[in-house]
């Protein structure tokens, strides 16, 4: 296992991960949709004629790889930070230099922040005036929704491109190159079938990252057999790639489209997703009375009066899960979801008060009719509070026809049963 020079054995020092990375758009893999022959992404990163852009995306899906294959290509000065460690000293080092004719005769330089939602709001406007006025072209890469955390003059100045996981085959096909290219782990006897390899793809979840740590791990710590080879088996792989990678963070953007996606399944009648986005959230961490909380508001709001004990199920799911905690309150948030997302909707209250509010804010809604109006005084009475009301518990059925809106708001219906 130990490799047979020097040089190999300080670049076996290195993780696989970054051994791996392109240095070429030809060997870089996936995102077709921004870097394909014919998109305009490619395009520009050939001509060295890029402008700012922002790259989001999950987790190991290539973007500081996108921004080392820019280093290598363009004639421009290349800089990079991690916006967790760098600051305004920091830009105005790199704005310096940029400007400075014998350092970079082109006047102009390319500066890539990692992680650029770690940037503060003083930060990114120390940034701004230079990438306005083209001195700097910047690369920001982050996990987060640039919509949500940066500057909104820098996003109105640069391209954001959302990057997406990487496909099974795309990771696939990296591992393949990692085991024949020889700066990877080509110089090791390795024997792993094709099977074995697909389910590390699998297991990493859209995270090339995860996929090489594990294949290295496998390699590095699995001794040679007597036939010469190391052999990678699947039980080898479960013992030396971490559980199934989540991309969930449950502060950033996808709490909130995994809420989305929850609510929206058990409003569509749809318990098996209901149960899957319920266990994506707990998997990462999700608070359970958070989840418990919306689907109470689920019952009341998507199901209501189709079915009114949905909301007594779902809140007695709240205080229960409020009560017992995890890990056994994943029990009672499935039960709870799946009623309700089983159960016939109407959200006809919903709709009801959300019309009337409106009016109410909008509108001259008229008196309260008089009849109907409280009068705890004799005096009152007098004054024509009462008078006239009609108690229906007096009359047959306990119902009586009687004026109960405003005479301005007669005729208006908020609850239309469906």
């Amino acid at each position: 296992m130990i490799l047979g020079t020097e040089e190999k054995i300080m670049n076996s020092n290195q993780p696989l991960a970054f051994r791996m990375r392109p240095k070429t758009l030809e060997e870089y893999v996936g995102q077709e949709h921004v870097i394909g022959r014919d998109k305009i992404l490619y395009r520009t990163i050939k001509a060295d004629r890029l402008s700012s852009i922002i790259l989001f995306g999950p987790p190991g899906c290539g973007k500081t790889s996108l921004a080392r294959v820019i280093s290598e290509t363009t004639q421009y000065k290349f800089y990079k930070i991690n916006a967790v460690t760098a600051g305004v000293a920091d830009i105005k080092k790199v704005v310096e230099e940029t400007k400075n004719f014998m350092l970079n005769p082109t006047g102009k330089s390319i500066l890539f922040i990692d992680e650029i939602h770690r940037f503060n709001k003083l930060q990114q406007d120390a940034l701004l005036p230079f990438v306005e006025n083209g001195t700097v072209i910047l690369i920001g890469a982050t996990t987060e929704n640039p919509y949500f955390e940066v500057n909104k003059a820098l996003i109105s100045r640069s391209m954001v491109i959302k990057l997406n996981p990487l496909t099974e085959e795309n990771i696939y096909q990296v591992l393949k190159n990692a085991l024949e290219r020889k700066d990877g782990l080509g110089e090791y006897n390795i024997k792993i079938e094709d099977g074995t390899l697909r389910k590390i793809a699998a297991i990493s979840n859209g995270d090339v990252r995860t996929a090489l740590n594990g294949l290295e791990v496998a390699t590095l710590t699995t001794p040679m057999e007597e036939d010469g080879y190391i052999h990678l088996t699947d039980e080898v792989i479960k013992n030396s790639i971490q559980n199934r990678k989540a991309i969930f963070d449950k502060n950033g953007e996808e709490h909130y489209d995994n809420i989305s996606a929850f609510i929206k399944s058990m409003r569509g009648t749809d318990p098996d997703a209901a149960i899957f986005y319920l266990a994506r959230a707990l998997n990462g961490g999700e608070d359970p009375v958070f989840l418990a909380r919306r689907i109470v508001i689920c019952a009341s709001e998507d199901v209501g009066m189709a079915n009114p004990n949905a909301l007594v199920v779902a809140n007695a799911a709240m205080q229960a899960v409020h009560m017992i905690g995890m890990p056994e309150a994943r029990i009672l948030l499935s039960q709870a979801a799946v009623y309700v997302a089983t159960s016939p909707k109407s959200n006809a209250t919903y709709k009801g008060i959300n019309q009337a509010l409106e009016d109410v804010q909008t509108k001259d809604t008229g008196e309260i009719p008089m009849h109907i109006r409280n009068a705890p005084i004799e005096k009152m009475k007098e004054l024509g509070y009462s008078e006239g009301y009609l108690y229906p518990h007096d009359f047959p059925g306990h119902h009586v026809e009687q004026q109960y809106l405003p005479d301005k708001m007669l005729g208006t219906k908020y609850y239309n049963p469906d």
